[in-house]
């Protein structure tokens, strides 16, 4: 086993991956968010709603999921 994931190239493009993953999650909250009739921050946090909650996590996993596999190709 070498070195070669330590690479400049390697590294910043693992870190360049992970920011375009995060911003893409960040995005599809948002938009999900605005295609509800509620604020969903606002739901979850102040009326404690766990059955959105548990919604949202899964979309988040669910979105996750499809952002590493077109990464990972």
């Amino acid at each position: 086993m070498g070195f070669e994931w330590l690479k400049p190239a390697i590294v910043l493009g693992s870190i360049l991956y992970a920011v375009i993953g995060i911003a893409v999650l960040w995005i599809s909250f948002v938009v999900i968010d605005k295609l509800t009739p509620y604020k969903l921050w606002e739901e979850i946090v102040e009326h404690k709603n766990i059955a959105l909650a548990i919604i949202v996590g899964a979309k988040f996993i669910a979105i996750g999921q499809i952002i590493a596999a077109a990464i990972h190709g």
